[in-house]
């Protein structure tokens, strides 16, 4: 009888390790896919005619389109505050009011430049909560492989923000020697880093895009029996553009006769992040990781490039207007998200960390106030979208709001309201028709402008900063 008890015992207790471990298991890792500058019309699947994007347009059909889907500013570095932390990056001090940005090298004390810069003493405040420290304490393994944006002194790297693993750049490539207004910036040689330790200086910038793919492939195959989430912010197609000479000699068998890979430089960049893309899956697929794992990709803002496109919608990188901040999105989750679906809810890069909180099978920080939503419901095709109001800035000044349809965009005291749904390139200004509209939307503008600067939190600052170099 002893025996047998012993064997109960032993069965009973293995029954629940494995209960724990299937639980690990089954809730799903993530992959984002963020690229740099690339606007709403440079992926097929959106319209876009002068790219080649076949393994994005396939997880299309497999998954859904998100066609109203923001960035929370038209620049990197508070576009991706605002991914990490689920906030408006005013809300964490890292689009600072207009007063204080200056848009001239050699920033005068107390003053900041609009992104993050080289030996820059202002990054993303340590006491903030990101997606990958959600991750973590979910038991997640966490990795970010390609570029950071939110600081580079060693107090503000990923290694302190949750990542377990870094592999890449501290901001955009062009913070270099090679900067076309080197004169003025003075910026030192780029650096690139493993961890928290620099690697190498001025890397091959025709081989970003080539080497942060095979880490974040190696990442996965490293942690498929774990739970995982997987941050792939990619350099490109941000200038200065860059192919590696593989990609060049495939994409010249598909490109016009007479046509050069060389001379359209920005659809080869884009062909090369499609073959990345491709690369992920392929891995997913590979190691049984495909039907568990949710894959999102999109843009940090519209495309800056003039061979970049953000049509059907008008404006660009800088703006507040459409093109801005509405980015191409595609999201997979075989087996959830319905097959070949077009959402066009309203959704933004912040409720990526409420949502993914939840599916982690955990909170989302409950001591600050977090501006994302949960937005699974609207993913199943089961809700509309969470947001009452979404608000648009830039350089620390409200600009824009959306209501429904409705956006309403005062800039310099000039107005102007559109209705999305029927003007989406927003041509037809109807700001004398719906005085009524208008007046809601001016309401709510002030009071979100109220709120948000009232709690807004301190961005991270650091005395005596220094550029990151080879020790």
């Amino acid at each position: 009888m002893r025996l047998l008890f012993i064997l109960g015992c032993f069965f009973l207790v293995s029954s629940c390790i494995v209960s724990q471990n299937n639980k690990k298991t089954e809730r799903p890792n993530l992959v984002i896919i963020f690229t740099d500058d690339q606007g709403y019309g440079d992926l097929s699947c959106f319209g876009g005619e002068h790219v080649h994007t076949p393994h994005i347009d396939k997880m299309a059909e497999e998954g859904a389109k998100l066609t109203s889907f923001y960035v929370a500013a038209p620049l990197c570095t508070p576009s991706r505050a605002a991914l990490m932390t689920g906030c408006y990056p005013r809300r964490v001090g890292m689009e600072p009011p207009s007063s204080l940005v200056i848009d001239l090298p050699n920033v005068p004390d107390g003053k900041r430049f609009p992104v993050c810069l080289a030996g820059d003493g202002n990054g993303l405040n340590p006491d903030e909560i990101t997606i990958a420290e959600v991750a973590k304490s979910a038991g997640y393994k966490t990795g970010i492989f390609g570029k950071w944006h939110l600081g580079d002194q060693p107090e503000f790297l990923p290694t302190k923000q949750g990542f377990d693993e870094f592999y890449g750049l501290p901001y955009s490539h062009d913070i270099a020697p090679t900067h076309r207004r080197q004169e003025f910036f003075k910026f030192p040689s780029l650096p690139f880093l493993e961890g928290e330790e620099v690697i190498e200086m001025d890397p091959d910038p025709d081989y970003l895009t080539r080497r942060v793919t095979e880490r974040a492939v190696k990442f996965i195959k490293d942690h498929k029996d774990e739970n995982f989430f997987l941050y792939v912010p990619h350099p490109i197609p941000h200038g200065p553009l860059a192919a590696s000479k593989e990609i060049k000699k495939e994409y010249q068998k598909i490109l016009e006769s007479g046509v050069s890979a060389d001379a359209n430089l920005y659809s080869t960049a884009i062909y090369e992040i499609d073959w990345s893309v491709g690369q992920i899956l392929k891995t997913l697929k590979a190691q049984g990781l495909d039907e568990n794992t949710i894959v999102l990709f999109t843009s940090d803002n519209g495309s800056a490039n003039r061979r970049g496109s953000t049509k059907p919608l008008r404006g660009h990188k800088g703006q507040t207007l459409e093109g801005g901040m509405r980015v191409p999105t595609v999201v997979r989750w075989p087996g959830k998200i319905k097959a070949g679906t077009e959402i066009d809810e309203l959704l933004t890069a912040m409720d990526i960390l409420p949502t993914f909180a939840n599916l982690m099978e955990t909170e989302a920080p409950t001591d600050r106030i977090i501006d994302g939503k949960n937005i699974i419901p609207v993913l199943m095709n089961e809700a509309e979208s969470p947001h009452e109001y979404f608000f648009y800035s830039h350089w620390g000044t409200l600009e824009a709001v959306r209501w429904k349809d409705w956006k309403l965009r005062i800039i310099n005291e000039e107005e102007a309201l559109y209705n999305l749904k029927n003007d989406i390139s927003e041509e037809v200004n109807l700001i004398e028709q719906y005085p009524e509209i208008v007046s809601q939307l001016k309401k709510a503008m002030l009071d979100f402008d109220t709120e948000v600067t009232k709690n807004a939190r301190p961005v991270g600052h650091v005395e005596n900063p220094k550029p990151l170099s080879i020790r």
